[in-house]
């Protein structure tokens, strides 16, 4: 199982999962060119796309959607309403193409938001970004991963140095927000196994984070709990460029 993360961000999300020659994308809150040179770069087109998972509502994950040719769409009640809408329930594992899914609560302002825990016959693959906590019921489906795509979305100090609204600023540290560095590798310690080999930090903010101040966080995190990360690595993911993981 190889991974696209196209964009992450406020600006736009969108990720491929490519797998045994059948392609999910995760979320579509990007323009139609930087998906289709994407897919290009994979040697892949839109057509060759099997179906899309959403994880909210918020433009940043929806904004894109409009432009794609007709796929399926899994997503949960009253997240998304349009054709070809296929309703799935957070914790209720599904099979798609060769895939096996499960969809796990979120904690975010909108109705129904989830993340993915997505398996084919060797690897995990976990997604999940905007939220302001990970409850235990959805820990507990995330432990040992081969891959993650987490979010770790500001640096509290950082956040409120910037000029945004206090409101804003309570409601990102808020748990309907999203995850600090610190809290993302404070679930990441608990997380990792020993099938663990890729964590991909996501949905950096561009005024309340930068990518040496979440990883440097992240390695301190690690250190402190005396959590061995020299076989993991551990990135970034971007909102102008893509970057590729996964199995090759």
């Amino acid at each position: 199982m190889r991974f696209v993360v196209i964009k992450s961000g406020s600006k736009g999300n969108a990720t491929l999962v490519i797998d045994q020659g059948r392609v999910l994308l995760i979320d579509m809150g990007i323009g139609i060119r930087c998906l289709t040179q994407a897919l290009k770069e994979e040697n892949l087109n839109l057509y060759n796309i099997n179906a899309m998972l959403l994880t909210h509502e918020h433009w940043d994950h929806t904004a894109g959607i409009r432009y794609l040719p007709p796929l399926p769409i899994y997503c949960t009640k009253e997240t998304y309403f349009g054709e070809n809408i296929h309703e799935i329930e957070p914790y209720k594992t599904f099979t798609l193409e060769h895939f096996e899914i499960t969809p796990v609560s979120t904690s975010h302002d909108v109705k129904n938001p989830v993340g993915f825990v997505i398996k084919n016959d060797k690897e995990t693959l976990v997604y999940l970004t905007d939220s302001g906590k990970i409850t235990v019921k959805s820990l507990q489906k995330l432990k040992n991963a081969d891959y993650y795509i987490i979010e770790s979305n500001h640096d509290p100090e950082m956040l409120m140095a910037t000029n945004r609204p206090v409101m804003l600023k309570r409601r990102i540290l808020s748990t309907k927000g999203h995850l600090s560095n610190e809290q993302s590798a404070s679930y990441m310690i608990q997380l990792i196994g020993d099938k663990t080999k890729e964590v991909v930090l996501a949905h950096l903010s561009e005024e309340a984070n930068c990518p040496e101040v979440a990883l440097s966080t992240y390695m301190k995190v690690f250190d402190d709990a005396k959590i061995s990360h020299e076989n993991i690595k551990i990135y970034c993911a971007n909102q102008h460029y893509s970057v590729k993981g996964g199995s090759k």
